[in-house]
């Protein structure tokens, strides 16, 4: 049996204290956007809350992290990565509620 990658964490949260099962590479995004954002781990897991996201709580969690570097990411950084043709994006409505939350 392998054994399972996830870090279980304790965050407070909008119903209080309670315990989130991310990957090492997760926890460390969440953790870089708090200090981007100058916010704690629990004000920033609130906020995503309050957004209604159909799944649970991690998973709001782990779909916030994915647009906020997916509304960070420039054409030109993914050209310098070799990423596509360098084209023009358009914003999902996912990185617009992304943007939403930290416009708090």
């Amino acid at each position: 049996m392998t054994r399972s990658r996830l870090v279980n964490r304790n965050i407070v949260a909008g119903r209080g204290r309670t315990s989130m099962r991310l990957e090492p590479e997760l926890w460390d995004a969440l953790l870089e956007i708090c200090r981007r954002e100058a916010i704690d781990p629990g004000q920033l897991v609130r906020r995503v809350e309050e957004q209604g996201h159909a799944g649970g709580r991690t998973s709001a969690v782990r779909v916030f992290l994915l647009t906020y570097f997916r509304a960070a990411a420039t054409e030109a950084g993914h050209a310098e990565a070799g990423h596509g043709a360098g084209t023009a994006l358009v914003r999902p409505k996912a990185i617009r509620a992304a943007e939403a939350v930290l416009a708090w």
